[in-house]
């Protein structure tokens, strides 16, 4: 599976996106940046593809928005808090893989 991070270029929202890119290059989660400002296709497929009833009250749901191949993980919120609660790797969908003290830790991989 591919980790997908929607992010746009803003300044208002980049902490958020910072903290996402953060957690999952310190975690050597393998994922795609998709950047929905260089792209009017990609910016319409991920806002199609959140589901209703995580769609903002008004207007378009803001990034990050983070998908795992074709399924919806979450927003930045949701991301916030599962991290707080120790359960990020099940929000992202990966399993944490056991890497032996002699040798190098692999990346996360897809459950």
């Amino acid at each position: 599976c591919v980790l997908k991070a929607y992010f746009a270029v803003s300044s208002g929202i980049k902490k958020r996106q910072q903290d996402v890119v953060r957690f999952l290059e310190a975690n050597r989660i393998e994922f795609e940046e998709v950047d929905i400002t260089m792209s009017e296709e990609k910016r319409q497929w991920m806002y199609k593809n959140i589901p209703e009833d995580r769609q903002p009250a008004q207007g378009n749901p803001l990034p990050p928005q983070i998908f795992s191949d074709d399924r919806y993980c979450g927003d930045y919120d949701g991301f916030f808090e599962s991290k707080e609660s120790n359960t990020v790797f099940s929000f992202l969908g990966l399993k944490p893989t056991l890497a032996s003290k002699v040798t190098e830790p692999r990346p996360m991989t897809c459950q």
